[in-house]
């Protein structure tokens, strides 16, 4: 069962175009949604959580029609947003068997063995009587997870999952999700290349409203594959060499700073060729240089 997206759009009252005709096929498996804060991602997810309705366009989730068949959406759906609360002075096997009644599971033996069943999964059993809140930033993100995979939903939405987490817990949070996309369609929308690049067999990139490209991880850096070149320079240097190339990013490595180029040939003195990588992708197709890219025949790879 996968997911159909064409030419969603939404404007919201205050005139803010936050999704323009944006199209995606979104198959079974994990799906990174990535792009900056405020590129359009929440609203996209809120408008597949059928949360609110897009303005125009269609979305399939199989044969269901998430735009006009809003119940039988939320009944196969799991959605953890990027902020949710939770009730600190109640316990967590508590919450969780309650969160699991308004799903419809009435039988008390099946629902108390579902909620043994999520809490392991999520590797919360053995603190699962304690008071959500003493929970730790990822505790509360995999707690969040077994309220989403209550009723196994065909259809997963994570937003932002990892924002705020420590490494550790990072860590623990995406070998879960990664468990979980063998099954359903998972959506993992986040700012953050490395998760995407972690877990993920498809992507799209989006920037104001607008999808900028949709590949496989793999596909799109291998895209790149003698497009990209680097050079060590000083900060001083950077705005002589914006006004020359087209540079995809800057950051600083040992007081100094490292900046990648897109280009077809080597840009001149100093430069040396880099290995792409997924944060490359990102940038470049911020930048727009996949455009150029696809202008290439030879780079025509399941972009």
């Amino acid at each position: 069962m996968g997911l159909s997206i064409r030419n969603v759009s939404k404007r919201y009252a205050n005139g803010v175009q936050a999704l323009h005709n944006v199209s995606l096929d979104i198959p079974p498996g994990m799906y990174g949604l990535l792009g900056p804060n405020g590129a359009g991602k929440s609203t996209l997810m809120r408008t597949l959580a059928t949360l609110q309705a897009p303005d125009a366009g269609t979305i399939h989730l199989g044969d269901i029609d998430v735009v006009k068949q809003k119940e039988a959406v939320r009944q196969t759906l799991g959605y953890l947003p990027q902020e949710f609360g939770v009730y600190p002075k109640a316990r967590a096997e508590d919450l969780l068997d309650y969160f699991a009644i308004l799903k419809g599971i009435g039988n008390k033996s099946e629902r108390r063995a579902t909620v043994e069943h999520l809490l392991r999964q999520t590797n919360l059993w053995e603190v699962r009587r304690q008071k959500l809140g003493g929970f730790s930033g990822g505790m509360k993100q995999r707690f969040g997870v077994a309220v989403a995979l209550l009723g196994q939903p065909k259809l997963l939405i994570v937003d932002e999952p990892t924002a705020g987490l420590d490494p550790a817990e990072r860590v623990r949070f995406l070998n879960l999700l990664s468990e979980l996309g063998e099954n359903s369609v998972v959506i993992l929308s986040t700012h953050i290349v490395e998760d995407v690049a972690e877990l993920c067999t498809n992507m799209a990139i989006i920037n104001q409203g607008r999808i900028l490209l949709e590949a496989s991880p793999l596909g799109a850096v291998a895209a790149l594959t003698g497009r990209i070149w680097r050079k060590l320079t000083d900060k001083q240097a950077l705005p002589a060499l914006e006004q020359e190339h087209q540079i995809v990013s800057a950051k600083l490595l040992s007081g100094r700073t490292l900046v990648h180029v897109y280009s077809e040939e080597a840009p001149g003195s100093g430069f040396e060729p880099a290995e792409p990588d997924l944060e490359d992708v990102y940038f470049s197709a911020l930048k727009g240089c996949f455009g150029e890219v696809n202008q290439q025949p030879k780079t025509v790879v399941a972009l």
